[in-house]
C-alpha cells in the first residue's frame, strides 16, 4: 500500500490526537484506539480522512487478546504496519509506598506499562512484515527522578523506558527501532485538573510533543534506538 500505517493507542487522547494530525499530514494510515465516543467523533472530524486512511476501534488496551485484535484488524485493512504510538497513560501521585495499595498499583502498571507492552508485543511481528518499524512509548521525566509520593507511577513509567530498551536491544537490526518520549508535566486538561495550583507556563504543549514523536515516527530517525528523550519544557 501507498501509504504507510501507523497504529496509535490512545491516539484520541490531548497528546494522541496532535499525533494524529502530524501523521495524517505526512500521508499515515491512522488507526487509533479510543475509549470515549465524543473523543472519537472529534478526532474524525478533526482528520478529515478517506475511509481507506482512517480506523477508529473502540478498545480496551489492558486486554492483551483485543490489543491483537487490533493488530490484526489494522493490517487486514491497510497493510503491514510502520509505527506504534502508544500514548496511553495517566498519572497518580498521593501515596508512598507504605500507603499504596494493591489496586492503586495495578492501576498504574495496567494504564501505563501493560497497555504499551501489549501493544508493542501485538505489533512486532507485522513490523517484520513491513521490514521497518518504528515503536514509540510515552515515559515520564519521573522514571529517572521518582519523586516522592507517587511511586506506582514511578515504577510503571520505568518499566516503559526499560521496554523500550529491550525491544530496541531486540529488534534493532531488523530496521525496528523503540524510543521513549519523557515528558515532566504536559499542558492538557487533564493535567490542569490533577495539578490545579501549579504554574503552566512553561510546560510543554501536546503539539510540541507530538512534534518529537511524528520525527521518530520517520524513516529519517532509525539512528534513533533505545533513548528516552527529555521533553521536559522549562519546568
Amino acid at each position: 500500500m501507498e501509504h504507510p500505517v501507523a497504529v496509535l493507542t490512545g491516539g484520541t487522547g490531548g497528546l494522541g490526537r496532535q499525533v494524529a494530525i502530524r501523521l495524517a499530514r505526512r500521508g499515515f494510515c491512522i488507526a487509533s484506539t479510543y475509549l470515549v465516543p465524543d473523543e472519537a467523533e472529534e478526532v474524525e472530524k478533526l482528520l478529515e480522512l478517506p475511509e481507506e486512511r482512517l480506523m477508529l476501534q473502540r478498545v480496551d488496551c489492558t486486554d492483551p487478546e483485543a490489543v491483537t485484535a487490533l493488530m490484526n484488524r489494522v493490517a487486514d485493512a491497510f497493510g503491514p504496519i510502520n509505527v506504534l504510538a502508544s500514548l496511553i497513560g495517566r498519572w497518580a501521585g498521593g501515596r508512598d509506598v507504605a500507603d499504596t495499595d494493591d489496586g492503586r498499583f495495578e492501576r498504574m502498571l495496567d494504564v501505563n506499562l501493560r497497555t504499551a507492552f501489549y501493544a508493542a508485543r501485538a505489533v512486532i511481528p507485522h513490523m517484520r512484515k513491513a521490514e521497518w518499524g518504528r515503536i514509540i512509548f510515552v515515559g515520564s521525566r519521573a522514571a529517572v527522578e521518582t519523586p516522592a509520593g507517587q511511586a506506582a507511577y514511578n515504577v510503571a513509567k520505568a518499566g516503559v523506558v526499560a521496554l523500550a530498551n529491550s525491544i530496541a536491544q531486540e529488534t534493532g537490526d531488523e530496521g525496528i527501532t523503540a524510543n521513549s518520549v519523557m515528558p515532566s508535566y504536559l499542558d492538557t486538561p487533564a493535567f490542569r485538573s490533577a495539578l490545579p495550583y501549579a504554574d503552566y507556563v512553561h510546560w510543554p504543549t501536546p503539539d510540541e510533543i507530538a512534534a518529537v514523536i511524528d520525527f521518530l515516527a520517520s524513516k529519517d530517525s532509525g539512528v534513533i534506538n533505545g533513548a528516552a528523550l527529555p521533553v521536559y519544557g522549562n519546568v
